[in-house]
């Protein structure tokens, strides 16, 4: 037996996927997750007649030989699949266009990150002429337009835009597309975003414009994302994140929204065992404390900045430095050699200054050229850790007017970056 599922609460590009993995494998039946997004549970039920969908009380997972997962990479994102993340004589199939790799280890996949899932499904359709029906190229193209906010969203590329062309000389219609995801906003939704703004806070978090808001709902609540969304527009803030409690089934979502490049919230949700993009994305965690779980996203969100490009990367190595007692004269004659403008003073291995050429403007007699380092150097020493990136030291750079940081790791001065370091970073002119 071969079944196809994907993620809990499915949304469009989820289904769209589940769909056409049924036309790539004929003989796999789909497994729908029993939490599904309101605009699905709409759509399936006016066309249930039209997809077979089953239930993981249907299957008999002892038979199961073949599963084939889709939008997501995660074990604890699917619904009911524990039996099959134990065995090993199960063949998995994987699709999906996150970024980063999650714990299912598949016997063959296509991980690539690109704006909606289906995306992959319809290149391989299109490289193995397979015939799509006009209702097919619709949901796919919705699960396209919803992933990639109708081609809006950064994380869009120019495939997607290639599967849209393909889908629409398929017959999709955009009509039915516009009904089909338009989000559910009403009485529910009004009271919750307007108790969330009575309550709204900002904050600084790694330079970024942040809101976290803990709101205690009861019952089930849809249309949450919209109203995280429009919360976020509202408060022009760069991301929002909405952690919603519900103490009758112990259990607290969590929704974010972000609209800025370097602040991707698809990971930050994939840390908390959810999943997403970097502009929109959730988690659902059980038996929590919120204060808990706002404490999280903040660390997270500190952690989240650090570039794939880090300090120990660009540092200039091994530094030289000047110790107390040396003469301003030598150093003046160091930084002439050198070809720098500044110099680490240190005390044996331990860091206690910097020398610049600014400071040589404090010397007013000749005489004083002969003096120790110690008297003219400064001691409000700022430093950085070898895991920092590099916008984080150029902010530092800025923030404090000075030209370099030492780089120190367990007390240990263990090189140097300065302005043009940085600049030739933020430039992308680093050697390959």
């Amino acid at each position: 037996m071969q079944i196809i599922t994907t993620h809990k609460n499915t949304d469009f590009d989820a289904l769209a996927s589940m769909v056409a993995a049924t036309v790539l494998y004929p003989e796999a039946v789909c497994v729908l997750p029993k939490m599904v997004n309101p605009n699905v549970k709409a759509f399936l039920s006016i066309h249930k007649d039209l997809f077979d969908m089953r239930s993981s009380d249907e299957i008999d997972f002892n038979k199961v030989k073949r599963l084939i997962v889709v939008d997501t990479n995660s074990w604890s994102r699917l619904d009911r699949m524990d039996a099959l993340a134990k065995r090993d004589d199960v063949e998995i199939i994987l699709w999906d266009h996150h970024k980063g790799e999650g714990d299912i280890k598949a016997t063959w996949k296509c991980l690539e990150e690109i704006g909606a899932n289906i995306t992959l499904m319809v290149r391989r359709l299109k490289k193995e002429k397979k015939k799509i029906s006009p209702i097919q190229a619709t949901l796919f193209l919705a699960g396209l337009y919803e992933d990639t906010g109708n081609l809006t969203f950064p994380s869009s590329t120019a495939e997607d835009a290639h599967a849209a062309g393909f889908l629409l000389e398929n017959r999709a219609d955009l009509n039915v597309i516009g009904t089909l995801l338009r989000q559910a906003y009403g009485e529910k939704q009004k009271n919750i975003l307007f108790e969330m703004l009575q309550n709204a806070e900002r904050s600084k978090i790694s330079g970024y414009s942040v809101s976290i808001n803990m709101l205690e709902i009861n019952g089930h609540v849809n249309g949450l994302a919209v109203v995280v969304g429009m919360y976020r527009e509202i408060l022009n803030v760069d991301a929002a994140f909405g952690i919603f409690t519900n103490r009758e089934k112990d259990r607290c979502m969590v929704i974010s929204r972000s609209n800025a490049e370097g602040l991707d919230v698809g990971s930050i949700m994939r840390s908390m065992g959810g999943g997403g993009h970097p502009g929109a994305a959730s988690a659902m965690l059980k038996s929590v404390n919120p204060a808990a779980v706002e404490e999280w996203i903040r660390e997270l969100i500190e952690g989240n900045q650090q570039a794939s490009v880090q300090i120990s990367d660009i540092m200039s190595f091994p530094v030289f430095t000047v110790e107390l007692n040396t003469s301003m004269e030598k150093v003046a004659a160091i930084l002439k050699e050198k070809g720098c403008t500044g110099l680490p003073v240190v005390d044996g291995e331990r860091l206690v200054g910097i020398i610049s050429r600014r400071d040589f403007k404090k010397i007013k007699r000749e005489s004083q050229l002969k003096s120790p380092v110690k008297a003219f150097m400064s001691t409000n020493i700022m430093t950085i850790e070898p895991g920092k990136s590099p916008i984080q030291a150029a902010r530092l750079m800025v923030k404090h007017d000075v030209g370099r940081l030492p780089v120190v790791e367990n007390g240990r001065i263990i090189g140097i970056i300065t302005r043009s370091d940085s600049m030739l970073y933020f430039y992308d002119m680093l050697p390959d």
